[in-house]
């Protein structure tokens, strides 16, 4: 019997996701995957697989590429990527708060047979979420509590003092749609929930800078055909990024090795 090639694998982006990825296949944490390529933004040193030149990244031939990289990455590099026949892994999934972008890059996979994924990421219970889908949604809310320091560079600093609060502030609460346009580093999960279940405009978001926590929790109640369920997270901060939580860039390890994996869990 032939051995299945390795997966060639692209990543934009070179934070802590794409570390923990590296490290991952370093360890022998993902089999037969090979990280061909990473794509950053600025020249750096770290070695050989990175590089700030698309065209040189877009030069190599990969099955899947990764982005780690923001919205800006999904906007500016999606459509090469899918119409490079790779399948295209978005974490930034909040950058399909434009329609027009993710309708075209859909249509762009589709023509060139590839797929465009969104991994679980930062969320958990997407599973279960687009499986009540199906039978019929009623209402989908996300709220994400994070400490004040993660909300410092964004439309929160305009609407209160985050370096002075005591107690929970809620500084949005609407439609996913425009929670995740107004902070696209924070928020992107509930982009992933969105579109597993009712849409960005039905699904509602609640944006919490609490002075209390030191953590970052989500939670994440629907009702449905099926009943009702909810989830929660309460998860640790990544030391690189205060803005995201640790459990993102272990599960973009799970994501990118299921694309080469025999054995495939919670698809």
């Amino acid at each position: 019997m032939t051995a299945r090639p390795a997966v060639r694998l692209g990543m934009i982006g070179y934070g802590a996701i794409g570390k923990h990825v590296e490290a991952a296949l370093k360890a022998g944490s993902i089999e037969n995957l090979k990280l061909v390529a990473a794509l950053v933004k600025r020249p750096r040193s770290e070695g050989d697989l990175l590089t700030h030149e698309p065209d040189r990244f877009f030069a190599h031939t990969f099955d899947a590429v990764a982005e780690c990289a923001g919205h800006e990455a999904v906007r500016t590099h999606g459509q090469r990527v899918l119409e490079s026949g790779a399948d295209f892994l978005v974490t930034s999934v909040g950058a399909f708060t434009n329609t027009t972008l993710f309708e075209r890059l859909l249509a762009v996979a589709k023509a060139n047979g590839v797929r465009l994924i969104l991994p679980s990421a930062g969320i958990g219970a997407l599973d279960i979420l687009s499986s009540a889908a199906v039978g019929g949604l009623e209402s989908v809310t996300v709220t994400v509590r994070k400490d004040p320091s993660a909300w410092k560079g964004t439309v929160a600093e305009t609407l209160v003092d985050l370096d002075a609060l005591k107690a929970p502030h809620t500084v949005f609460d609407g439609p996913v749609r425009e929670g995740a346009r107004l902070y696209p580093q924070n928020v992107n999960i509930s982009a992933a929930a969105a579109i597993a279940g009712l849409g960005l405009d039905r699904t509602r978001v609640v944006i919490v800078a609490d002075p209390t926590i030191t953590t970052h929790i989500v939670e994440l109640e629907a009702r449905g055909a099926f009943g009702r369920f909810t989830f929660m997270e309460d998860v640790a901060v990544s030391d690189e990024n205060r803005k995201t939580g640790k459990l993102v860039a272990m599960a973009m390890v799970k994501s990118v090795r299921q694309l080469a994996s025999t054995l495939v869990v919670a698809a």
